[in-house]
């Protein structure tokens, strides 16, 4: 009994060894069977983080400055016409209405010239009995003259030789001569002319009305020429050359619905900067607005026009957009792909773009594109050197293709 029961105890304690190391050896079998079957970790490509930009080559052109204004065109003389006596109006020209045009001395209207008119015979009869007086009285002078001689020892008096009564006489016949002259310019004055070739703005009066010294009769603004004052801010005036007198001026505004141009010239400056807007005010001078003597568009009074007004010459300048310039100075891309900064002298902002007179060569590329972190001398690239290989065989085939073709 001891003897069988050693037995199973021995077969018992080799059961409990032998089977934990066998699952055990089996695991580790299954584990290194699955390792052998699994693939290997791919590697990955190494990132590329240079920042992409965008460029946009320099390019030097030669360029004359110019100044852009506004303004009202109107007429460069306008006459209120005023009645200079008293009278009915019995004539009106046709022409006499607003819009209408008339040449220098025209008819417009007339004034009864009745009274007027017997006023200067009046003033004609004194005239003549005037001088008849006046060649009595020197008559007489020298009848008195005569007597005297024969008078021995005799001393006559200015008023013996009837001098101060001749003084009287031609002192009247210079008043007659005044009256007669204001008769004839009174009776001129009931016959109203335009005073230069005009355009009828306005007229108050009718047929038949009646009418006094001071009475408004209408208003004419003359056709020859037109003028267009241009305010000009102060820090533009150095882009004109002498100040902008006798330079061209491009005139633009509608007519008739469809947009329209006409030629100038700066004539002169107002010589005061306005104190409301600060501006300077140079005149434009336009002939001929209403094509009435030539074949230029009708440029109406009243009309708003933008002008465009001749500069000096800026030289050989580049043109690059305003936002890229930051304290004067501009990124670049040189031929190593690194971010450079370029001191630029800056001549005139004009609208979104700068006008770069130094600093910027030809063929230079200028960053357009935004970057975060800038660092002068730090590594960029452009798109195109990030293109994928296959993108650039195939854009290679394509230009091949289409070169073949040709």
């Amino acid at each position: 009994m001891g003897l069988l029961q050693q037995e199973d105890v021995f077969v018992a304690t080799k059961k409990q060894i032998i089977l934990p190391m066998v699952v055990i050896a089996v695991g580790v079998a299954g584990f290194i069977g699955m390792s052998a079957m699994k693939k290997p970790p791919e590697e990955k490509e190494e990132l590329d983080t240079t920042p992409l930009v965008s460029v946009q080559a320099v390019e030097i052109n030669p360029m004359s400055f110019s100044v852009s204004s506004y303004g009202v065109v109107s007429a460069k003389y306008e006459t209120e016409l005023v009645s200079q006596v008293n009278g009915e109006i019995v004539y009106l020209s046709d022409s006499f209405v607003r819009g209408g045009f008339v040449k220098k001395g025209d008819v417009l209207a007339k004034i009864d010239p009745s009274d007027y008119e017997a006023a200067l015979i009046d003033a004609k009869a004194n005239m003549a009995s005037a001088q008849a007086t006046l060649v009595q009285e020197k008559a007489f002078g020298k009848v008195a003259e005569a007597e005297w001689k024969r008078i021995e020892n005799g001393v006559p008096t200015e008023l013996s030789l009837r001098k101060p009564q001749l003084a009287q006489e031609v002192a009247k016949l210079k008043s007659t001569e005044a009256g007669l002259k204001r008769a004839n310019r009174d009776l001129e004055r009931t016959v109203i002319k335009a005073p230069y070739d005009a355009l009828i703005e306005a007229r108050n009066l009718g047929l038949g009305s009646y009418v006094s010294k001071g009475t408004p009769l209408g208003k004419v603004l003359s056709t020859d020429e037109a003028e267009v004052r241009l305010p000009i801010a102060d820090k533009d005036l150095q882009f004109l050359e002498r100040k902008g007198k006798d330079a061209q001026v491009l005139l633009t505004g509608d007519f008739a619905g469809k947009a329209q141009q006409w030629l100038g010239k700066i004539v002169r400056s107002e010589g005061v900067i306005d104190n409301r807007s600060r501006m300077t005010y140079l005149v434009a001078q336009i002939k001929d607005p209403y094509g009435l003597e030539s074949n230029n568009n009708e440029l109406r009074y009243g009309t708003y026009v933008t002008a465009n007004i001749d500069g000096s010459h800026a030289g050989q300048v580049a043109r690059i957009p305003r936002h890229l310039v930051i304290n004067n100075q501009v990124a670049t891309l040189d031929d190593d792909n690194k971010l450079r900064y370029k001191d630029i002298t800056i001549v005139r902002q004009i609208g979104s773009e700068v006008i770069v007179s130094a600093g910027l060569d030809v063929g230079v590329n200028v960053i357009t594109s935004a970057l975060d972190y800038p660092i002068e001398g730090m590594q960029l690239a452009l798109p195109q050197d990030k293109a994928p290989k296959d993108e650039l065989d195939d854009s290679q085939d394509t230009q091949l293709a289409m070169e073949e073709k040709d």
